[in-house]
């Protein structure tokens, strides 16, 4: 299951909202009262969403959405009026009170944003790079005869036998080629 944080200035709002997303087996909850918790979580482990009220005693969901890591997405809670007042279009808000259903659909999709989010939050390969994966791949099919899909689940199995990236070990695939 994956983990979310549920931040609530009141103790019991984040009790019955965990209660309902872990019982639905929906996400492991990690409960926070203030923003400053939530920011010490946060640098700690890799949280991809944050349901929350509007307020905490220290600062505004808004100020710590601010502060959290771009691939992480919120979920704001809260009174339609509250909720009227947060200005940011990239927070997902749900006015309470909230159905059991809406409250698990509502994490649900959080959670899949927040996957899209860290995806497109990942540093890609540049033309160089891929080009050296590519060349390394084309060695090992012409050397081991084998198909680029299997040359590509070769130098992964590789990469992760070693620890190493795939651009690592494309390129120590690379150099063998060119010692033999």
């Amino acid at each position: 299951m994956e983990k979310i944080i549920v931040a609530f200035a009141k103790e019991e709002s984040g009790r019955r909202i965990r209660e309902i997303l872990e019982s639905s087996g929906t996400a492991s909850c990690i409960v926070c009262h203030s923003a400053a918790e939530v920011k010490r979580v946060v640098s700690k482990q890799r949280i991809s969403a944050v349901v929350c009220g509007y307020k905490f005693h220290d600062e505004s969901a808004e100020h710590l959405f601010e502060d959290l890591p771009p691939a992480c997405a919120m979920l704001m809670i809260a009174a339609q009026s509250m909720l009227e007042m947060c200005e940011s279009d990239d927070i997902f808000k749900l006015a309470s009170p909230v159905s059991r259903g809406d409250l698990i659909a509502s994490v649900r999709l959080l959670l899949q944003v927040g996957h899209r989010l860290e995806k497109m939050s990942r540093p890609r390969r540049s033309e160089e790079e891929k080009a050296v994966v590519e060349q390394a791949k084309a060695v090992l099919m012409s050397s081991r005869g084998i198909s680029e899909e299997e040359a590509h689940r070769y130098l992964q199995k590789r990469s992760m036998d070693s620890g190493s990236r795939l651009l690592d070990t494309a390129r120590q695939v690379l150099s063998e080629d060119c010692g033999a």
